[in-house]
């Protein structure tokens, strides 16, 4: 069970410094808990936190240790039921279908609406 008490935990992972700050901004506006993730290393890491291990999470597609859904499989492994919505500015019709397949809530292309995707992760914690 969730503790209501405390504000929803999001990491959000991509290798580009302004669209963790723009995510970031957008989030913690909503009242968003934020973690940043430059890299999958450092991601998983972010997931193996215990007790702060995010609610949800924004999943870049391409990173500088990562270039496949292997991380997605990962977060699916630890927390099934955690909202990942993944980012690609590299999507195909098949990879968009195999992170659908892993259990993606939704694939979002780049560029994208900053305030959009934080609603979207508002809808997405809401169906958790």
């Amino acid at each position: 069970m969730l503790n209501s008490s405390r504000p929803r935990r999001v990491l959000v992972v991509d290798d580009e410094l302004l669209i963790r700050w723009a995510l970031r901004e957008a989030l913690e506006a909503k009242g968003y808990e934020v973690t940043e993730a430059a890299d999958a290393s450092s991601a998983r890491a972010a997931l193996d936190a215990g007790a702060a291990r995010p609610d949800a999470v924004v999943l870049d597609y391409r990173l500088p240790d990562s270039n496949d859904l292997g991380l997605l499989t990962a977060m699916r492994q630890t927390a099934p039921s955690m909202p990942v919505i993944v980012m690609t500015a590299h999507g195909t019709e098949e990879m968009i279908k195999r992170a659908l397949d892993l259990g993606a809530y939704r694939v979002v292309s780049k560029p994208f609406e900053v305030l959009q995707m934080a609603d979207l992760v508002t809808d997405a914690l809401a169906q958790a």
